[in-house]
């Protein structure tokens, strides 16, 4: 007989005491989840992830000493196999794209409960990504934002006086599908594989395998050529 599986061993790191301790006990109720440490700051999240090697991080934002997007950035580069969980009052798109490139794989905003924030570490120490709803809106917004026109143009165009929607095109070019055309888009605006996923909400691999079918119906080499094909058929 197989016995249970071992439950996620977690860090929760949070300036505030009495929300570092209420996620503490939120946690620990959980028979799935063992929360093996507690940080008050970014830094000693760092000290407390090499010494417990836990599966996953719940980590803030906002923390003094080091903050929790430099710390999100140096467990990613030296602890790759840790998930980054973040959980904070903010949902602008700044802060949530900040914390994506520096490696989190979830964002979650404080009014999450106990199992929204269980699912997201399971899911990111398996790495899947969660983003609760308010940031999946604020990532959308961003990435259906309208580029600046260039100097001299002739105005907005259309899909500019509708930011929030993607470009749309009745006939794409070497068979790509409409949501073939929406991730080149977001390709050629900046966003990387993780904020493409939260902005339309798809998972990593799925977002990974159009983007190879995008690669291939292009006849792009990587994502540089990808942007100059989007350019040139005015698919950014």
């Amino acid at each position: 007989m197989t016995g249970a599986p071992s439950p996620l061993r977690v860090v929760v790191a949070d300036d505030q005491a009495s929300v570092r301790e209420g996620l503490v006990l939120l946690l620990g109720a959980l028979p799935d989840i063992e929360v093996v440490a507690s940080a008050a700051d970014g830094a000693q999240a760092l000290e407390l992830v090499a010494e417990h090697r836990p599966d996953a991080i719940l980590l803030d934002l906002r923390m003094p000493v080091l903050d929790g997007i430099e710390a999100t950035r140096r467990l990613t580069a030296e602890h790759p196999s840790v998930a980054v969980v973040v959980l904070t009052t903010y949902a602008d798109d700044g802060s949530v794209l900040d914390a994506l490139r520096a490696g989190a794989r979830s964002y979650l905003t404080k009014d999450a409960d106990r199992t929204d924030i269980a699912r997201a570490l399971h899911a990111a120490a398996g790495g899947l990504s969660v983003m609760d709803p308010r940031v999946q809106a604020a990532l959308l917004a961003a990435a259906s934002a309208p580029a600046a026109p260039p100097a001299g143009g002739a105005g907005p165009s259309a899909d500019a006086a509708h930011p929030g929607t993607l470009p749309s095109h009745t006939a794409l070019p070497d068979g790509l599908t409409q949501r073939e055309a929406e991730i080149l888009t977001l390709i050629a605006r900046g966003l990387n594989n993780p904020e493409i996923a939260a902005a339309l909400v798809l998972s990593g691999h799925t977002v990974k395998t159009h983007i190879n079918r995008i690669f291939a119906k292009t006849g792009s080499r990587d994502r540089t050529a990808a942007v100059a094909y989007a350019r040139r058929h005015q698919l950014d």
